[in-house]
C-alpha cells in the first residue's frame, strides 16, 4: 500500500484537498469492502484516506461481521492511526440496524462471539440474533452500541416512530452503554432525523455521537456503490434509483468538515472522539491456543512429540548411536528445539494424529508443500521426502519469527471427507472450523457485473465477456468507455465468501470467540469470516486437509494389483529408479500420469529427459509462471542438453544453483542467494521472500533491495552480478514454485507412471 502521506488526492468537483489537521475527528461507523456488495473500498483504501484527513482512529464496522478486523489492523499499524472494532447488527423485529464497538479484547471477543450465534442461527446472510444475548452482552460493559440505522419504513419526520425504536433500545441495552447516533448526508431528511435522535436522547440523557455512516472513502468512489448496491438488488442503475441515496456524501471527512456539519451538535463530536480513543484495541495481544492434546500417560506434550519423532527418525535413518544416523539426528534436535521455544508442540501432535488416523482407516495420504522441508514431518510420516537428503531448508518451513507454519496434507478425494468429520467428532465444531476464500472480482466477472449494473442487454454483455478470461480487456476489446471504467473500479473488490480448498483451524477456546462463523453457501457447512490470510494475521494455525484424485487413482490401482497379480504394493513400497519407467517418461508418454500430461509438459520432458528421482522435481517445476516469468526454462533445457555452458552470477551463487545448472527454479533457491551471497539468515531470508511477494510497499520493497545490494557489496560482488542475482531473487519471490513442494509432486508423479508402465490396465480403470 503506498504511504498517503507522499501524496495529496483531488476529486475534482467534490471538495478540494484538505490539510490533516492531526486530530480532533475520529469516524466510529464505516463499512469497508467487507460489507459485500455495499462498501465500496478496501480497508487499505480507507486507512489510507484517513490519514490523508487526518483522523486519529477508525473503526470498521461491516455488516454483520468482522471481515476486515485483521485488515484494519496489519494497514493501520503501518501509520500509527488507532483501530476500533466493531460490526453492524441487522436486527429484526423493528429495530433497524445497530452498529455494536469492543470497548477491550474481551469485548472483541464477545462481539465475535454474538455475531457467531446469529449467524449460525440464521441462514446464509440472514442472520437471527437474540436480543437477549445481546442485552445480557451489553451490559457487562465491554461494548459500546450506537443506535445505528432507522428501522425498514421509519420515515425520518416521524418523530413517534423515532422516539419508540429509541425507547425500545434504551430497555434493552441501559442508558450507560447505548449512544445516540448523529448522521448527516446533507439530505433533505436528516435535519429532521438529527433533531428527533438527539431529543430523544435528552429525554434519555443518553451521549451523543456524531458517523458520517460511511460506505467509501472518498466522494469519487461514490458511482461504484451505487452500482453495488443496484447489483445487490439483481438491478440495474436505473431500475434501482429509488434505493439509491441522490449524493456522493456517505465518505470520511475532515475534523473542520465534521465541526461545519454538526454545528448544531457540538457535543457529538467531541463524544465520538473520546468513545474512540477509549475503545482502541491491539489486537496482536489477542493469542488463541490450540486443543489440549492428550498424550499418554507419562508424557507431556513436549516429551511425547520428542518420542515419536526419535522413534520415526530411527526408523528412517537407523539408531541415534550410528554415526550414519549423526547428521539426522542433529537436525531433529534443531527442529524440535525450534518447535519447543515456539511452543508449537500440539500443532505437530495434532498433524500426526491426522495422518495416524487416516492410515488406520487405510485412506491413503502424504503431506506436501515447505512441511517436506522438516526432518520431524518426515519422522512423524506427515510427509514422504527426506528433507536432507534433497537439501532442503528448514527455515521455509519454520523459524523464530514465523508464527504460521503451512502442514499441507493430500488425502484420497473421495475419502477427504473422512477426515474432515474425524476432526469435527474429536474437537467439536465449536473449535473446528474451514477457511473461507475470498471470492473477488476478476476481469470478466468485473465487465459481466459492470455492464449489467449500467443496463446492457444480455447479449451485448456476452459479446463483451466472451474473449475475457484471466487479464483485464486490453484497448482493442468492444468494451465501451462507461463499463472499463466501472470494471476497473470494481475489478479485485470481494464478492462474497466461498469455502477454501482445504484449511482448516482449531482452538482451544471457541473459534467463534477468536472469528466469526458463518454459513457457506454448500448447506451443512460453516466458514470463518476470515481467508487464510486473515487466519494467518490472527495467529491460528492452518492444517490444510486436501483432496487429490491421484492418490486414490492409485490406491484403487494397487488394490486391483493386489487382487488380480497377488503383488501388495503402497506409495511407500513402489520399486525406485526404474530405467523403464524414466525412459517412457522422457518419451513423453505420460497420458494419465500426475502433473506430466499437459501439452506443454509432455512436449518438454523429451528435452529434459529425466532419469532420476531430481529430475522429476524439476519436470513439476520448470512449467511455472517463475521460472517462465525470470527466463530459467529454457536455458536450463539448453545446458542440460550441452548447448549452452553452466555458468552462475558468482562463485557464491554456485551452492544454491548447481542442482539446477546455474539457473533458479525454487523458492529456496532465492532464499540460499541471500544467504550465501549477502549474508542474510535463514530466517531473514523467508522473511525477505513473503515480503517482496506480498509487496507491502514501495519503500519496504526498495529498502530490502538496499540490505541486499549492501551485504552482496560487502562480499565482493561487482554490480552487473548483484543485480544478475537480485533480479532471480525477485522473480522467484514472486511466482516461485518451492522446491519441497516439488519433491512431494516428483513421488506421485513416479508413482503414477510406474504403475502407468507396468500395469497400465489396472491404472486405466482407476
Amino acid at each position: 500500500m503506498a504511504d498517503p502521506r507522499r501524496r495529496v488526492l483531488h476529486f475534482p468537483g467534490t471538495r478540494a484537498a484538505p490539510t490533516p489537521l492531526g486530530g480532533g475527528w475520529a469516524e466510529l461507523h464505516v463499512h469497508s469492502a467487507g460489507s459485500f456488495l455495499f462498501g465500496a473500498n478496501h480497508v487499505e483504501e480507507l486507512v489510507a484516506e484517513a490519514v490523508r484527513l487526518g483522523i486519529e482512529a477508525l473503526a470498521i464496522t461491516d455488516t454483520n461481521g468482522l471481515y476486515g478486523a485483521r485488515r484494519l489492523a496489519e494497514a493501520a499499524g503501518e501509520y500509527g492511526i488507532g483501530t476500533v472494532y466493531g460490526a453492524e447488527l441487522t436486527l429484526d423485529q423493528g429495530l433497524g440496524s445497530i452498529v455494536v464497538i469492543a470497548r477491550s479484547l474481551l469485548g472483541f471477543t464477545r462481539l465475535s462471539a454474538a455475531i457467531s450465534a446469529g449467524q449460525l442461527a440464521g441462514a446464509k446472510n440472514a442472520p437471527v440474533y437474540d436480543l437477549d444475548a445481546l442485552s445480557a452482552a451489553a451490559h457487562e460493559g465491554q461494548w459500546a452500541i450506537l443506535t445505528g440505522c432507522p428501522a425498514v419504513g421509519e420515515a425520518a419526520y416521524d418523530t413517534d416512530a423515532i422516539h419508540t425504536r429509541m425507547d425500545r433500545l434504551v430497555d434493552l441495552f441501559g442508558r450507560t452503554h447505548l449512544h445516540a447516533e448523529l448522521v448527516d448526508h446533507r439530505l433533505p431528511e436528516d435535519g429532521p432525523r438529527n433533531a428527533a435522535v438527539n431529543a430523544a436522547a435528552l429525554r434519555w440523557r443518553l451521549p451523543v455521537v456524531a458517523t458520517n455512516a460511511v460506505r467509501y472513502a472518498a466522494p469519487r468512489s461514490a458511482r461504484l456503490a451505487a452500482a453495488l448496491t443496484a447489483l445487490h438488488r439483481r438491478e440495474n442503475l436505473d431500475t434501482a434509483i429509488g434505493e439509491l441515496p441522490p449524493a456522493p456524501t456517505a465518505h470520511l471527512r475532515t475534523a473542520e468538515e465534521m465541526r461545519i456539519l454538526m454545528a448544531r451538535y457540538p457535543q457529538a463530536i467531541a463524544s465520538a472522539v473520546d468513545l474512540a480513543r477509549s475503545s482502541v484495541i491491539d489486537l496482536s495481544r489477542l493469542r488463541p491456543q490450540l486443543p489440549d492434546f492428550e498424550v499418554p500417560a507419562g508424557h507431556t506434550p513436549d516429551s511425547y512429540l520428542r518420542h515419536l519423532a526419535e522413534e520415526g527418525c530411527a526408523r528412517r535413518y537407523g539408531p541415534r548411536t550410528d554415526p550414519a544416523a549423526g547428521t539426522a539426528f542433529k537436525q531433529l534436535d534443531y527442529e524440535l528445539s525450534v518447535i519447543t521455544d515456539m511452543g508449537m508442540q500440539g500443532y505437530f501432535l495434532i498433524c500426526w494424529d491426522i495422518t495416524r488416523y487416516a492410515a488406520e482407516q487405510g485412506i491413503w495420504c502424504q503431506g506436501r508443500g515447505s512441511a517436506a522441508s522438516s526432518v520431524v514431518c518426515y519422522a512423524l510420516g506427515i510427509t514422504s521426502v527426506d528433507a536432507l537428503r534433497h537439501g532442503l531448508l528448514f527455515e521455509r518451513f519454520l523459524h523464530v519469527e514465523k508464527t504460521d507454519p503451512d502442514i499441507d496434507i493430500d488425502f484420497e478425494n473421495d475419502r477427504r471427507e473422512e477426515v474432515i468429520q474425524y476432526l469435527y467428532a474429536k474437537y467439536g465444531r465449536s473449535h473446528c472450523a474451514q477457511v473461507a476464500n475470498l471470492i473477488t472480482y476478476q476481469p470478466r466477472l468485473s465487465v459481466r457485473d459492470s455492464a449489467r449494473a449500467l443496463g446492457y442487454p444480455i447479449a451485448r454483455i456476452n459479446e463483451m465477456t466472451r474473449h475475457i478470461h484471466h487479464e483485464p480487456p486490453g484497448p482493442e476489446a468492444d468494451i465501451p468507455d462507461d463499463v472499463r471504467s466501472l470494471a476497473g473500479q470494481l475489478h479485485t473488490l470481494p464478492r462474497h465468501l466461498g469455502i477454501h480448498v482445504g484449511g482448516m483451524v482449531l482452538t482451544r477456546q471457541p473459534i467463534g470467540e477468536i472469528m466469526p462463523v458463518e454459513w457457506a453457501t454448500r448447506e451443512g457447512r460453516s466458514v470463518l469470516q476470515g481467508d487464510k490470510d486473515d487466519v494467518a494475521a490472527a495467529h491460528l494455525l492452518k492444517i490444510d486437509i486436501l483432496g487429490l484424485g491421484m492418490l486414490a487413482a492409485l490406491h484403487t490401482a494397487c488394490d486391483l494389483i493386489a487382487e488380480h497379480h497377488g503383488i501388495s504394493l503402497d506409495m511407500a513400497s513402489i520399486p525406485q529408479d526404474d530405467p523403464d519407467v524414466y525412459a517412457m517418461i522422457a518419451a513423453g508418454q505420460t497420458i494419465g500420469v500426475f502433473q506430466a500430461e499437459s501439452r506443454a509438459q509432455v512436449s518438454t520432458l523429451p528435452q529434459l529427459q529425466p532419469r532420476c528421482f531430481e529430475d522429476l522435481a524439476v519436470a513439476a517445476s520448470i512449467i511455472r509462471p517463475g521460472p517462465i516469468q525470470a527466463g530459467s526454462k529454457h536455458p536450463y533445457l539448453r545446458r542440460r542438453a550441452g548447448l549452452e555452458p553452466v555458468t552462475y552470477p558468482h562463485p557464491l551463487a554456485e551452492a544454491a544453483l548447481s542442482k539446477t545448472l546455474g539457473v533458479a527454479l525454487w523458492q529456496e533457491q532465492a532464499m540460499a542467494l541471500a544467504i550465501d551471497c549477502a549474508g542474510f539468515t535463514p530466517s531473514e531470508a523467508d522473511r525477505l521472500r513473503k515480503a517482496m511477494a506480498a509487496k507491502h510497499s514501495p519503500e519496504k520493497v526498495a529498502q530490502l533491495r538496499g540490505r541486499l545490494f549492501a551485504g552482496m557489496a560487502a562480499k565482493g560482488i561487482d554490480q552487473a552480478a548483484s543485480e544478475r542475482i537480485v533480479g532471480m531473487i525477485e522473480a522467484f519471490s514472486d511466482y516461485g514454485f518451492p522446491q519441497s513442494h516439488a519433491q512431494s509432486m516428483a513421488g506421485i508423479i513416479y508413482a503414477s507412471a510406474w504403475v502407468k508402465y507396468h500395469f497400465p490396465h489396472a491404472m486405466l480403470v482407476s
